[in-house]
């Protein structure tokens, strides 16, 4: 599988979303009658997308909403939820910076500590509009604040950072332990993130309910050119579900993988779907709409750093209600609307009437998929041409 790239180093292909194609088969399927429901740990969702756990794309308001239509939203526990009190100042601040400051505006901002009285306030807010709460921080900080949010309700717990494994060596502080993490709180854990098979098949033994797949590939994300880390998600999806795969024939126990970024269109979600993904969780997508309280800015989870920012602030504009982006009726020509619309039209073409089937479709390798024939689209930059 790999090929030389200079005397005695090899070095294997590997693809992203806009390199590969989906084959449509020998039937098709009524578009309104797929199944495209999504089940972590036993529960069910009608919606197999998660919000990804940034601030300027989930608040509590947004949490409650994207619950009423069926998702998940994750609640960012290390930011300015629960730095602030009052958060909409703050991120209006945010919104309002040149880009030459935004990035020292944003470090600055997080600079001032998470209140533990914060962390309880807001998973209760949730739970009190009889919603999903699900939330998220850093391994260093799981143990503590996985502790305040159970107690005010949470449903599920992500433990996230940029690379994570089960073997992390370090002599400065203690490392969260992950398999007695998982053992010990009695919600399901979602880990990530992680991009190879053997990575993936090491975490899924911790007891995780589900892993998130991916390294670098988020709009506003710039650890693939700070750092030069990274796989593409094609590649990263299609390894990790081998890796689960694997371990379910094994155990019996099904880890739900779930690819985390670099999906800003219906397609790349359709893709990520037949790739494996069980599930997947987008930003910039939903920093897009009227209910995300970044204002129609996103920036990565890492853009904070004090010392080696590997995030950016991003203006994505806000192009319509969360309903539309996830329902329709889709207002903008680029598919960045109406993806469940979307990826019940992509399973009918290709014959897959539930994500299962949907993850043994035929995908190819086609790099001319985004360009043949759109010549027109490319020169007046409308559709697959912005």
């Amino acid at each position: 599988m790999a090929e030389w790239i200079g005397i005695g180093r090899r070095a294997r292909r590997c693809y992203g979303f806009d390199e590969i194609a989906l084959v449509p088969g020998s039937k098709t399927v009524n578009p309104n009658e797929v199944d495209i429901g999504f089940e972590i740990d036993g529960k069910k969702f009608k919606v197999p997308i998660l919000a990804a756990a940034m601030d300027g794309v989930v608040d509590v308001k947004f949490a409650v909403e994207m619950s009423e239509l069926g998702g998940i939203a994750v609640l960012n526990l290390d930011g300015v939820q629960t730095r602030y009190e009052k958060p909409d100042s703050v991120l209006k601040e945010i919104a309002q910076a040149t880009p030459q400051k935004a990035t020292e505006l944003i470090q600055s901002v997080y600079m001032r500590p998470v209140k533990e009285s914060l962390v309880s306030k807001r998973v209760a807010e949730i739970k009190k509009k009889k919603a999903i709460a699900v939330v998220s921080c850093i391994p260093a900080h799981a143990e503590r604040f996985s502790k305040l949010a159970i107690a005010s309700g949470a449903d599920m717990f992500v433990v996230q950072s940029t690379v994570t494994t089960t073997k992390h060596i370090a002599k400065e502080y203690k490392s969260l332990d992950l398999f007695k993490f998982c053992k010990s709180i009695k919600i399901p854990v979602i880990i990530g993130n992680c991009v190879t098979y053997e990575t993936t098949s090491e975490l899924m033994e911790t007891g995780a309910a589900g892993l998130l797949i991916g390294v670098g590939p988020g709009a506003a994300c710039t650890t693939r050119g700070v750092l030069g880390i990274g796989v593409p998600q094609v590649t990263a999806t299609v390894d990790a579900a081998g890796a689960r795969d694997f371990y379910f024939r094994r155990t019996g126990r099904y880890v739900a993988v779930i690819t985390d970024g670099g999906m800003n269109r219906g397609g790349d979600i359709c893709k990520a779907f037949a790739c494996g993904a069980d599930a997947v969780m987008i930003g910039s997508s939903f920093a897009r709409a009227k209910e995300a309280p970044g204002q129609g800015f996103h920036w990565g989870m890492a853009t904070s750093h004090v010392n080696l920012p590997r995030g950016t602030r991003i203006r994505v504009g806000t192009t319509g209600s969360l309903k539309e982006i996830l329902f329709g009726p889709a207002r903008v020509d680029d598919g960045s609307q109406n993806l469940m619309g979307a990826l019940k039209t992509s399973m009918g073409s290709l014959g897959a009437s539930n994500l299962k089937e949907m993850q043994d479709v035929e995908i190819i390798i086609a790099p001319s998929i985004q360009t043949e024939g759109k010549i027109f689209q490319v020169g007046q930059r409308v559709g697959m041409g912005k």
